[in-house]
């Protein structure tokens, strides 16, 4: 049996993980039925079983060679999956030499994703709405910061549907409009 593999993206703080939820809600209530799984956490489970880090916000530190190694680790993991999947990731990652590609060829090259989703906002709003989140340990920037990075989500992802064939949809999750941005991801994804 084979499905849709959809990868949803977009920097920390923009709501995606909200977004999906809903979306995913809204197409269950039709019988559409996708597997919500997320990158980052079949990464996490190799590096945490390896002794490598003890929570995901040392992943971001950890040596480039070792991420590549997860990266295509949890991609195998991933392409073993049936049905239709959603996989929540990154685009890019932010780390201390610079941006690295959260989906690099060799992770593309197992997914083969249909769409490429990338959820956005305004920069200050994804600032506040990490300011207002304890949950997580982030190092703290600017919404320039955030501006710069969600335009190098952009740019790394129009590589990617160079690479794939995929097509790239841009969700806008803004304040108070997460009912249109849930339409609109389950519109994507039906």
């Amino acid at each position: 049996m084979t499905g849709r593999k959809v990868i949803i993206t977009g920097v920390p703080g923009v709501g995606k993980t909200t977004v999906v939820t809903g979306a995913l809600q809204r197409l269950s209530d039709e019988g559409i039925i996708y597997k919500s799984l997320n990158f980052g956490s079949y990464m996490f489970e190799i590096a945490q079983k390896e002794g490598m880090v003890k929570d995901r916000d040392e992943m971001r530190k950890l040596d480039k060679d070792l991420q590549k190694r997860l990266q295509k680790l949890a991609a195998q993991a991933l392409a073993r999956e049936e049905g239709n999947i959603l996989i929540d990731t990154h685009a890019s990652v932010k780390t201390p030499k610079g941006y690295l590609a959260g989906l690099p060829e060799w992770v593309l090259k197992e997914l083969i994703p249909d769409t490429i989703v990338l959820v956005e906002t305004d920069d200050d709003q994804i600032l506040l709405r990490r300011l207002g989140d304890d949950t997580r340990s982030r190092d703290m920037e600017g919404a320039r910061a955030i501006a710069e990075h969600q335009q190098f989500n952009r740019s790394i992802a129009a590589a990617y549907a160079m690479l794939t064939g995929c097509t790239i949809k841009i969700v806008v999750n803004a304040d108070h409009l997460l009912d249109k941005a849930t339409e609109e991801m389950a519109a994507v994804l039906r």
